[in-house]
């Protein structure tokens, strides 16, 4: 799959989870953060899109929350931590 494909269908998910008040697709590149400084986004939203993540790819996240701050940190490492615990290979 190539990594734009999957950081798309990643934005897709944040969309549709979480309800931010003029948050477009536009919004989400890959590198921009998604939560304090970046988009804003709070613990509520992290639930909500790890939710998602896990009913699409079937990945497990950490049960330290200092891990999955590394992961939900922008799109594109999102992309890497479902690439990694799913075998995808991102072109």
């Amino acid at each position: 799959m190539r990594r734009e494909e999957l950081e798309q269908e990643i934005r897709g998910l944040i969309l549709a989870s979480v309800d931010v008040e003029g948050l477009s697709e536009a919004d989400l590149t890959a590198d921009v953060p998604l939560f304090g400084e970046g988009i804003g986004l709070d613990s509520i939203d992290a639930l909500e899109i790890g939710a998602a993540l896990r009913k699409k790819y079937q990945v497990k996240f950490k049960s330290s929350a200092e891990e999955n701050r590394v992961f939900f940190r922008s799109i594109a490492t999102l992309a890497e931590f479902i690439a990694q615990n799913t075998g995808m290979v991102l072109e």
